[in-house]
């Protein structure tokens, strides 16, 4: 072992003698010595010495141009990726885009679409934002998107939510509150230099249900919200989103391509129950989508035991099961019973939604970093338990026991958010509905794995991302062209 170190260290120091001395001192002599040029050059870059990499490219290139267009192209490729090392983005660029060309004029499709990539994340072309607003306030997501499994998928790295205040009752002009939040959430946008062709702004299936069923209100609707956002902004604002619409956006924002045959979404709000599943065979066939519409939700569901007026906390605890068990019998089951065959193949379920957010902070504290979260029914069954018993202790666990500062911080971020969405009642029904639909799903169809997906809330806003990037891209590459949007 000794020896074999010991190997390796002579070999780099004569590669380092080289760079600094006989090969540095003239340019290559023929396509050979430029070729051993390049491979040289990658390897000063994997011992962080870009400058000498770029040194060596410069003296390879003018024998390359004669005598190899693919060799050229190898050389302007890693001339780039030295020039973005040294934080030279007009450069590293202006490199990329020669090799990008250059391969795609050679036919190297998997060479140019890899430089491609690198291009679109060095210039921010990987970096959207959404907007997403709502009756009672506006949501915010900035996201970087990655190609995974022959799909784009999205790397979130902001989310933020900013409430009205008000909330919007009609057609008419929006109030002072929501002006102020959608300036907010543009001001938010605009540090992180995003263009308007990469900013959307999602008008939620509430509004569109209450204020904009019709297409001429839904056009007043459309110009109201143009008219709020700053002059000059020429952002997408999309004011055709259905319940429907949001579960299957949600389901595609929720769970990964590579995830959609063995894997259904479920989304617990606050006013229904939505998800469903994604079938499609191959990248070419055409996509179906089966949605999950259950017109019950952790606010609807309180307010209906509210409504039976239990005198104590007690009595709503009794009211609360005995409501949530109805269901249950009335409409979870059979329904279950009655869906399509495909739904029992996907033995995951991809869940979120508030009765997991409290799940997971109050029970998964150390987890807060993930962006998944499995989940056990026995879990679910605490929950339950603990909402119902000791509802004190629930939502104070010990943060001391997590050692990592950072998780800890988002712990106590996540537990101060929730008891800020959920007073005690809604946190008893969110558990009581989590374990119905926990043991529901268990029961009939044998799921194996539910996995908790943060930040779902913002589902339909990413998944409508995805959907018209993945879209664009697969359009583009059919007309065998690289995706430089």
């Amino acid at each position: 072992m000794k020896l074999f170190l010991s190997s390796r260290v002579v070999w780099l120091l004569l590669l380092w003698s080289l760079a600094n001395h006989r090969v540095l001192a003239q340019p290559a002599a023929n396509l050979t010595q430029a070729i051993h040029y390049i491979k040289l050059a990658s390897t000063l870059r994997a011992v962080n010495k870009p400058e000498k990499s770029v040194d060596l490219l410069v003296r390879a290139l003018p024998v390359t141009r004669k005598g190899s267009p693919y060799w050229t192209a190898v050389a302007n490729e890693t001339i780039g990726l030295a020039y973005n090392d040294l934080r030279d983005t007009d450069k590293a660029l202006y490199y990329l885009e020669l090799a990008r060309t250059q391969y795609g004029k050679l036919s190297f499709v998997a060479s140019g679409w890899g430089v491609n990539e690198v291009i679109r994340d060095i210039s921010g072309k990987n970096l959207y934002a959404g907007i997403q607003v709502s009756l009672s306030g506006v949501q915010i997501a900035i996201f970087k998107t990655s190609y995974e499994s022959d799909f784009y998928e999205k790397d979130i790295r902001s989310v933020f939510y900013i409430p009205n205040g008000e909330a919007v009752a009609d057609a008419s002009p929006m109030g002072l509150s929501t002006r102020n939040a959608l300036a907010i959430g543009v001001d938010s946008i605009r540090h992180y230099n995003i263009p308007d062709e990469r900013v959307f702004v999602i008008i939620n299936s509430d509004i569109r249900d209450r204020v904009a069923q019709t297409p001429e209100a839904r056009k007043r609707l459309y110009e109201q919200v143009q008219q709020l956002l700053p002059a000059g902004r020429a952002f997408a604002i999309d004011t055709t989103m259905t319940t429907r619409r949001e579960a299957e956006l949600f389901t595609v924002g929720a769970i990964s391509r590579s995830g959609w045959p063995t894997t259904s979404a479920l989304n617990l709000g606050p006013f229904s129950t939505t998800g469903g599943y994604i079938d499609q065979p191959s990248t070419q066939a055409p996509r179906d989508f089966f949605d999950i519409q259950l017109g019950i939700g952790i606010r609807t569901l309180t307010d209906r035991i509210n409504a039976q007026q239990p005198g104590s906390m007690s009595a709503f605890r009794r009211e609360a099961q005995r409501q949530v068990q109805a269901l249950v019998d009335s409409s979870l089951t059979p329904w279950l019973l009655r869906a399509p065959q495909d739904l029992r193949k996907r033995r995951i379920v991809a869940i979120a939604g508030e009765p997991l957010e409290a799940l997971a902070a109050c029970l998964y504290a150390n987890r807060a970093g993930q962006t998944a979260v499995p989940i056990t029914a026995g879990e679910v069954s605490r929950f339950r338990q603990m909402a119902l018993t000791d509802y004190s202790q629930l939502i104070r666990p010990d943060l001391s026991v997590i050692t990592d500062p950072m998780v800890r911080e988002k712990a106590d971020r996540q537990l101060m958010i929730m008891r800020e969405k959920l007073d005690e009642k809604q946190l008893i029904v969110s558990a009581l509905w989590l374990d119905a639909v926990v043991r529901a799903y268990t029961v009939n169809y044998g799921v194996r794995q539910f996995v908790f997906i943060r930040n779902a809330d913002i589902g339909w806003v990413t998944g409508k991302f995805l959907e018209t990037i993945n879209y664009e891209y697969e359009s583009t590459i059919a007309r065998g062209e690289f995706y430089t949007r």
